[in-house]
């Protein structure tokens, strides 16, 4: 009898990917986008097969509050190939900080921290006040003024790779300090042309800049400087909503802008 050879025909292995839902879910191209604006469940219902396990994210914490100087932007961390597992996260999306009179000591609020999974975000820091130091964060608070142009006050430090130093407010002259965004640092009072320092610009995740700074203002006579690109204050106004941005500083005696609420967006392949 001869001999039987068998023949085994090899056909390619299905491609299998995440399938998951919270937040407000969306496409684009191969891609779907779970954007979170508030505090909510992640929930990884099916792994994908190969390196298809894997998201990308972006994790801002809510702004600071603008006092005299300008506030900081949360904290922004991203990165794009993060393994997950068949379980639900939690999300949580930091509130911004509330904002400051600038003749009312202590009434200004750090943003508050964004977490996904193990990623924590940490909350941007509020301006300084009348003759005050800008207050450390995600990216720090400008330093503020002083009504007498008597004091020089630094910028509020930030957390090592989630943003920028706020600037530093001038004791020749009466105006504080940007704070800090994402992408860069605060602008120095003394070198702003007119008005207060402008805030430090954001990044940009997917064509839409978020986390700016907010902008220092003239303690007497108001005006003011420009918030960072991606949502920062401008003088006496709010950080945009769900960018994670600072809010802008205020003159003597009025109430400066609050931070911007954070968000969380994770991204990948779904088919």
């Amino acid at each position: 009898m001869g001999n039987i050879i068998n023949s085994y025909i090899s056909y390619p292995v299905a491609e299998e990917f995440i399938d998951a839902d919270g937040g407000t879910e969306s496409t684009s191209g191969d891609y779907k986008i779970h954007t979170f604006n508030t505090t909510a469940d992640f929930v990884v219902n099916e792994l994908g097969s190969g390196d298809n396990d894997k998201v990308e994210y972006l994790v801002i914490a809510g702004g600071g509050g603008g006092y005299c100087g300008g506030a900081g932007a949360g904290g922004y961390l991203t990165a794009g190939d993060f393994t997950v597992a068949e379980q639900t996260y939690s999300v949580t999306v930091g509130a911004g900080g509330s904002a400051g009179n600038c003749n009312v000591a202590g009434s200004q609020a750090n943003g508050n921290n964004s977490v996904f999974s193990s990623i924590t975000s940490i909350g941007g820091g509020s301006g300084g006040g009348n003759g005050q130091v800008g207050a450390n964060g995600g990216s720090g608070g400008g330093g503020g003024g002083h009504d007498s142009g008597s004091s020089t006050q630094a910028g509020g430090s930030a957390t090592a790779g989630q943003g920028n130093d706020g600037g530093s407010s001038n004791s020749t002259d009466k105006k504080s300090a940007g704070g800090g965004g994402a992408g860069a640092v605060g602008q120095n009072s003394a070198d702003a042309s007119s008005g207060g320092g402008n805030g430090g610009n954001g990044l940009t995740f997917y064509d839409t800049p978020r986390a700016g700074g907010g902008a220092g203002a003239i303690i007497v006579g108001g005006s003011g400087g420009t918030g960072g690109n991606g949502g920062g204050g401008n003088y006496d106004e709010d950080g945009e909503v769900n960018t994670g941005s600072g809010g802008g500083g205020a003159s003597q005696g009025t109430v400066a802008g609050v931070g911007g609420k954070g968000v969380v967006i994770i991204r990948y392949k779904y088919q």
